[in-house]
């Protein structure tokens, strides 16, 4: 998957260096396939994802969309852990965004930045075991005893990894990495960051279970079925 720019040549190229061929959008987003999501700013265009970027509250931006092309969308840009987990928040809780807060008071006024039915799906993609196996198999970090979504990143030459998810009630982002800078060897966002989220997550859980979302007016749940080993919605 060869992206002419003007710089030349963009391969981008899954986590594994593999192609996995036809797959579905749930096992795209769940497997942290990195070619689904190239082609998905490919068509939507690098300046109205910087744009959604923007309006999810991530404050480290350069302004010119054309500073990173296509590698935005495999997380070029240097972000804030706090912006990434706010950003998260808003698809806890519907597609709906307010500012961050440090202490206790009473409800910050909350807007609307996703379709909360876009959001419900993206949801239900994180908290699906089935979605993740292509690359995480069954038996990974990112399970937990309650109910949970989550997704893990890696940054270039393994400098940084993460894992942000979501139960009913909390947001929990965890960077694992080194303050220098130093590339780290053979740690990755699933076996760094995600252990330590989910110890956490499930802390938090430890005495009331997390309960996933209800699908919002408008969407429904389809079985999925199988066509010559293609997942087909």
């Amino acid at each position: 998957y060869n992206l002419a720019t003007a710089n030349g040549l963009y391969v981008p190229q899954n986590y594994e260096r593999d192609y996995k061929g036809p797959v579905s959008v749930r096992t795209a987003l769940g497997a942290s396939l990195n070619i689904p999501a190239v082609r998905t700013i490919v068509l939507t265009g690098v300046p109205a994802f910087h744009e959604r970027m923007k309006q999810l509250g991530f404050s480290t931006l350069v302004e010119d969309p054309e500073h990173y092309g296509f590698s935005l969308a495999l997380g070029a840009s240097d972000v804030k852990l706090l912006d990434l987990a706010n950003a998260y928040r808003a698809l806890a809780n519907q597609g709906r965004m307010s500012d961050i807060r440090f202490t206790p008071g009473s409800a910050q006024p909350a807007r609307a930045v996703i379709d909360p039915a876009a959001a419900f799906i993206v949801t239900d993609i994180m908290s699906d075991r089935g979605a993740r196996y292509v690359t995480f198999g069954f038996d990974n970090p990112l399970a937990t005893r309650s109910w949970s979504a989550v997704k893990t990143g890696t940054s270039k030459d393994m400098r940084d990894n993460w894992a942000v998810g979501f139960s009913d009630r909390y947001t929990v982002g965890v960077w694992v990495g080194n303050f220098a800078g130093n590339p780290m060897h053979d740690v990755s966002g699933v076996t760094g960051a995600a252990p330590i989220w989910a110890d956490i997550m499930n802390q938090l859980h430890a005495e009331q279970s997390s309960q996933a979302p209800r699908p919002p007016k408008g969407v429904v749940r389809r079985p999925v079925r199988f066509q010559e080993g293609i997942e087909i919605a």
